[in-house]
């Protein structure tokens, strides 16, 4: 093992003819970048043993400078399109530069691009990563911004950095692992700017290696390539002279040749320069630079870096909200609108659950976790087991309540995340716009029966997912049919709560209700203690009977009268619904069985815990009234006491002169 600091005392041997090499011409450079070695990643070649000479050969169009705005840089004519050539009998089919930027185009949204490369460093938790930065750094050669983002994971060898840097590679076998089509590293550099380099170190079997790589649209346009070439060099340690050098799967001409290209093209313009950003990296992580950022169509930097100096922004892309006046700072404050133009925001609930040992660092601040189902109130939760064919496809249970600023926001939707990773945040699966039902209602879920869209911000569209639409339609429907007058909505006279159950006959018809059997258990509702004792007592006394929400507190009917649309009235009625109670013998599926009886048992704890909070509200607001007698009596005989205090020293003068 080598000693603490050792990266710090690393002295490079630093190849004599590096200058020479330099000024030989780019041309020459781009030819001994052909011949198929390992110090370089041709992508439409891989890592072919055949003879590519001339594979990166100069195309006859002539260097422009590259246009900044990201959604007219990919404008080309038909002369700059891929070719096929024959060499040595063989077929190469060469992908042109500009796919790069076609590629890029499936992320929509700059933010989307960011929490693709984020997903990498959180993969890397199986591997000891514990954290991962996102900041802003500069570009040496013109002090521009560039995007930091960096982690301590397990790091690439030279090969991983080789497929990293090509497409459809991707070795994540772990089920859990987010990543899965080798793609996303290409499409989110990209994405974000015109040019990214990739510092990686790793340690395996006490061989220390240091790997750089860069891929550069600016590079593979002004210099005219006509297909994808992407210079990379590798060191290894050398533990017996303690100094880095030249990696041995790489012969001297090959990685000088990588090597010129690199200082010639990256934001750094000296070995030592660029060597020396492992220094901050530690035994093993990744490093990468994505520099000549994007411009939006305004002209204007797409990151914006100057708007917060703890957060990263999207330019221009604050929405106003429409809303009443006196909550309109509450609505757009919200983390459904901020989440669309700050990273903070966005990053806080990017993950379901992260552990406490990972940190995501933004802009030198710690990212704090936030968990969409705290933000709920009224929570209940639903199973939803999916059927294809008659054989259950997955399983998923939905926490579904209303926002705590309800009903003053005009916020509803589902949070859809995949393996921990959120694909839709508050996804309105139905269009409120010619009334307020469902206003207000919120879910989350992890859906990891269907599969998203490359992006990760969508899912591919199976009959699964339009199944899990239409589900998730109803549930909001149902729950605020049940729920809207807690929070103060006038409810219809007829509340109907019907449960849809896909490709299932298995139906308890009860009071009119379909409540499936083997798919879907719709839970007990959650409801504030007195409402719920009001329904269970006139249940007891039968069906379709109309009676008041007499179990209300003052304060509650006060709320309820003075929010939502309409209001209510003292008179407030609704139809009743009986309860459901479906036999043991007939819920077939023990898993959901289990879920409705742990969830009725937490129901149970939190009327107790309800109630000991009142009784500890009703102790503490007794004893304050106490302490503030005591606090009175006592200031009344202080009072006293200094009153007496003369008369007492008078005393003592009197019976000393005696």
């Amino acid at each position: 093992m080598m000693p603490p600091g050792v990266f710090q005392k690393v002295q490079l041997q630093k190849p004599k003819s590096l200058l020479e090499r330099q000024e030989s011409g780019e041309e020459r450079s781009s030819n001994a970048l052909s011949t198929g070695h390992s110090g370089t990643s041709v992508l439409d070649q891989a890592q072919s043993t055949l003879d590519d000479t001339g594979l990166s050969s100069m195309s006859t169009i002539c260097p422009a400078p590259l246009c900044r705005q990201f959604w007219k840089s990919g404008s080309y004519d038909n002369g700059h399109s891929a070719k096929i050539s024959i060499q040595n009998g063989r077929n190469y089919l060469h992908v042109h530069p500009m796919f790069l930027h076609s590629n890029a185009t499936s992320h929509k949204w700059a933010f989307g691009a960011i929490a693709e490369l984020l997903d990498n460093a959180v993969d890397e938790i199986q591997n000891g990563a514990t954290f991962v930065i996102v900041d802003k750094t500069l570009n040496p050669r013109d002090g521009s911004p560039a995007l930091l983002i960096q982690d301590d994971g397990g790091g690439m060898d030279p090969e991983a950095l080789r497929q990293c840097m090509s497409f459809g590679f991707s070795d994540k076998k772990e089920k859990s692992a987010i990543g899965q089509y080798g793609n996303g590293f290409k499409t989110s550099t990209m994405r974000l700017g015109a040019d990214v380099i990739v510092f990686s170190r790793h340690m395996e079997d006490r061989v220390l290696t240091q790997s750089i790589g860069l891929l550069s649209y600016t590079f593979l346009m002004q210099a005219g390539h006509d297909r994808i070439v992407v210079p990379m060099v590798d060191y290894e340690f050398n533990a017996s002279t303690g100094t880095l050098e030249m990696s041995r799967r790489n012969d001297r001409e090959h990685f000088m040749a990588n090597l010129s290209l690199l200082l010639q093209w990256s934001p750094y313009s000296n070995e030592a320069d660029l060597v020396q950003q492992f220094d901050d990296i530690g035994s093993h992580g990744t490093k990468i630079i994505i520099y000549n950022l994007w411009f939006n169509d305004d002209g204007e930097m797409e990151l914006d870096f100057d708007a917060d100096p703890q957060d990263i922004h999207i330019s221009g892309d604050i929405k106003k909200v429409e809303t009443c006046h006196n909550w309109k700072s509450v609505n757009e404050q919200h983390i459904a609108n901020r989440l669309h133009y700050s990273l903070r925001v966005y990053l806080s609930i990017l993950y379901l659950q992260i552990p406490e040992s990972f940190k995501i660092v933004l802009r030198g601040q710690n990212v704090e976790h936030h968990n969409i189902a705290d933000d709920l109130k009224c929570i209940e939760y639903i199973l939803y087991r999916p059927q294809t064919a008659g054989s259950v496809e997955g399983e998923v249970v939905t926490t579904v309540g209303f926002l705590k600023e309800a009903p003053h926001v005009n916020i509803h939707g589902f949070n859809v995340y995949y393996k921990n990773r959120l694909i839709l945040p508050f996804w309105r699966v139905v269009n409120y716009t010619t009334h307020v039902r469902g206003r207000g209602v919120v879910g989350v879920l992890e859906a990891n029966f269907i599969e998203p869209t490359h992006n990760k911000q969508d899912f591919e569209r199976t009959s699964l997912f339009q199944k899990l639409e239409v589900r998730l339609k109803e549930m909001a429907w149902e729950y605020w049919d049940c729920h809207c007058g807690l929070i103060g909505y006038q409810v219809n006279k007829k509340v109907r709560a019907s449960v849809y159950a896909e490709n299932s006959s298995h139906f308890v018809h009860h009071g009119g209700l379909e409540m499936p059997v083997q798919l879907e258990q719709s839970l007990p509702l959650t409801t504030s203690e007195a409402f719920g004792e009001a329904l269970r007592d006139e249940s007891k006394q039968g069906s379709g009977r109309k009676r008041k929400a007499v179990g209300l507190t003052e304060t509650e009917r006060a709320n309820m009268k003075t929010t939502g649309e309409g209001g209510i009235n003292n008179n407030w009625e609704i139809e009743e619904i009986q309860p459901i109670n479906i036999p043991d013998d007939q819920l077939k599926d023990e898993e959901a069985a289990r879920i409705v009886q742990e969830h009725k048992k937490l129901l149970a704890k939190c009327v107790e815990y309800e109630k000991s909070e009142k009784e500890l509200s009703d102790k503490l607001a007794r004893l304050t009234s106490e302490l503030g007698e005591a606090q009175l009596e006592y200031s009344q005989l202080l009072a006293e006491a200094l009153s007496l205090g003369p008369i007492k020293k008078e005393n003592n003068v009197n019976m000393s002169s005696q």
